[in-house]
């Protein structure tokens, strides 16, 4: 039975007139296939005559192979322009206007597969398995094996492996599709130098250090495909491909060039984030991504917190960050970070400077792990008093990163994990911080329009009690980071000294926060969130402390920078439950 797909557009002619412009497709099978491939179907109304007759001389060759990619090998393809098959139509006759155009494809029977040979192929390949007598003979499915018969080879070394020639013969009386393909192994070959191109102010020495390509060791893809990610892991490059060379180099090697562009060479940034209890947060970065011309990174931030708030005084920060790629092997970075800073919070107040430095290893794409040691010198204001204290750290990191998209995920998740080892240099107080922090997404209906996200957190402070641990070393909860609508750092722990009581963070924390992201429009999203957060007085998460809830709605606008974020949250629990609402404004989602 044939079907009947009209397409109808308009052509406008010289004068001013529009014609009625008809483009028919009549096909007894594979429709949609030949409705993609078809030039005519998708010409606009602002065509010319001229457009059209062009469209439907090449549209034979189109539709025949979208006929032969679908397993139909005796098809035949009929078009005509007013009744004159289109490819007896001069391509420089003058037509002033067109009405009609027919497509008319006879699909005729659909073939399967007969005897295949693709050879040589190492013993080791894996051809795809929809070669068999009875599986359609799509043509697609040829080249598929064709070039995982090349791909095997390259992957044990022979990188100029290809194609050497194709017999494909059609057995109509069968209905069979005979395949027999050539593959040429070429030589196996080595890596030689890699050659640098492109770069304009990063020494070549360094771009070989960081693309870490194996020299002399036996030629990879995957190599290949590491040392790109490498180059362009940086920062300091837009683009980094290397090129392989399309014959052997010297002493049985294949040569390999970088081809780069490098960005721009410094960049500033800002942001801002309001809360209706926390006040307004401003900060702003600059960034050189060549310091040294070895593609070294200087960061400078600065931030100022807390302005109008109503939760402690004006928090600043002030901190350096240098980091060299491709430290004592290609996947390890050095990295000095240095910050002062000012903490007027509503239980404490510290002044601060830290140094630390360290190597950051990059274990896979997505799995990093950080070893650094530092020391950190700070004066404490708090209801237990004043003290000045200098402590040895050790912070040591692991994140796993499997999120689509960092900074506006919808599917993937996200682990980190921070242990810090801490002792006074005069030896009065140690222990250890522990955090972790867990995140997962996922999407669901038409266009994945609906986001789940999870977030699940824990901390805990071994080896220093609440009265002896740094005030910014124990945990609150409350606020935009914790829990969104109750007020920031609400949640503590109460302790009593003397006949007063005192506030203070506490030695463990528990938090979730879970969020229904829902997309109305394009770039506009509606958002549903309750969270909830544990703060106890003993370093085992969950043992003796208290809870508390918030829960709200949001919005988020997508931008080229990041979603801008709008929550309104109320607390779901305690005494005030529904009776205030926090407003939290900001860039990026809230986790």
């Amino acid at each position: 039975m044939k079907t009947n797909l009209w397409m109808t557009t308009a052509l406008v002619l010289g004068a001013g007139m529009v014609a009625a412009q008809e483009v028919r497709l009549v096909a007894d099978a594979a429709q949609g296939p030949l409705t993609d491939a078809s030039l005519l179907l998708a010409l606009d109304e602002a065509a010319a005559p001229q457009d059209y007759v062009a469209a439907a001389r090449a549209d034979y060759r189109r539709l025949l192979t979208a006929l032969y990619a679908e397993g139909y090998y005796a098809g035949t393809v009929s078009i005509t322009v007013d009744g004159a098959e289109a490819a007896n139509i001069s391509p420089l006759a003058v037509t002033s206007a067109i009405n009609d155009v027919v497509i008319t494809v006879q699909s005729g029977p659909a073939f399967t597969f007969g005897a295949v040979s693709i050879a040589p192929v190492p013993p080791e390949a894996e051809l795809p398995a929809n070669l068999a007598p009875t599986e359609r003979a799509r043509a697609g499915e040829i080249r598929t094996a064709a070039n995982a018969g090349v791909s095997a080879w390259r992957d044990l070394g022979f990188p100029l492996a290809s194609i050497d020639g194709q017999q494909i013969v059609a057995r109509h009386t069968d209905q069979k599709l005979d395949v027999t393909v050539g593959i040429d192994p070429g030589p196996q070959l080595r890596f030689g130098e890699l050659d640098v191109s492109g770069n304009e102010r990063v020494r070549p020495e360094r771009v070989r250090e960081i693309a870490g390509l194996p020299v002399g060791e036996i030629y990879s893809p995957d190599a290949v495909d590491a040392a790109e990610r490498r180059l362009r892991r940086t920062g300091t490059f837009d683009s980094a491909a290397l090129r392989i060379g399309d014959a052997p180099g010297p002493d049985e090697t294949i040569p390999v060039r970088a081809q780069l562009n490098e960005a721009a060479l410094r960049r500033i940034g800002f942001g801002i984030e309001l809360s209706s209890t926390e006040g307004v947060a401003v900060s702003t970065f600059w960034l050189h991504r060549n310091l040294l011309g070895g593609a070294e990174r200087l960061r400078v931030d600065a931030s100022v917190s807390g302005i109008d708030g109503e939760t402690g005084g004006t928090d600043y920060r002030l901190r350096g960050s240098f980091s060299r790629p491709a430290t004592f092997n290609p996947d390890t970075d050095f990295y000095i970070n240095a910050e002062v800073s000012r903490q007027d919070e509503p239980t404490f107040l510290i002044d601060k400077f830290e140094i630390e430095t360290g190597l950051t290893r990059y274990l896979t794409d997505e799995l990093t792990v950080q070893a650094g040691i530092g020391v950190l010198t700070a004066r404490e204001e708090s209801a237990l008093g004043e003290r000045d204290y200098t402590l040895l750290i050790l912070p040591l990191r692991a994140t796993l990163d499997r999120r689509d998209v960092s900074t506006n995920a919808s599917s993937g998740y996200y682990l980190d994990g921070r242990l810090t080892p801490f002792a006074s240099i005069d030896g009065d107080l140690n222990g250890a911080r522990i955090y972790g922090d867990a995140r997962v997404y996922r999407s669901f209906g038409e266009d994945d329009g609906l986001t789940l996200a999870a977030r699940g957190m824990v901390g805990s402070l071994v080896g220093a009690g609440i009265g002896d641990a740094p005030a910014d070393f124990l945990y609150f909860s409350g606020g935009g980071g914790t829990v969104r609508g109750q007020p920031y750092q609400s949640l503590g722990v109460d302790t009593l000294q003397g006949t007063d009581v005192i506030t203070t963070g506490g030695t463990s924390f528990v938090g979730a926060q879970l969020e229904a992201r829902y997309a109305i429009r394009n770039n506009l999203s509606l958002v549903g969130f309750y969270d909830v957060g544990y703060i106890g007085e003993t370093a085992v998460p969950g043992e003796n402390g208290d809870w508390h809830a918030g829960a709200g709605i949001g919005a988020r606008y997508n931008t080229g920078i990041g979603p801008i974020r709008l929550d309104v949250g109320t607390p779901a629990s305690g005494d005030d439950a529904g009776g205030s609402v926090q407003v939290y404004i900001g860039i990026g989602q809230a986790f």
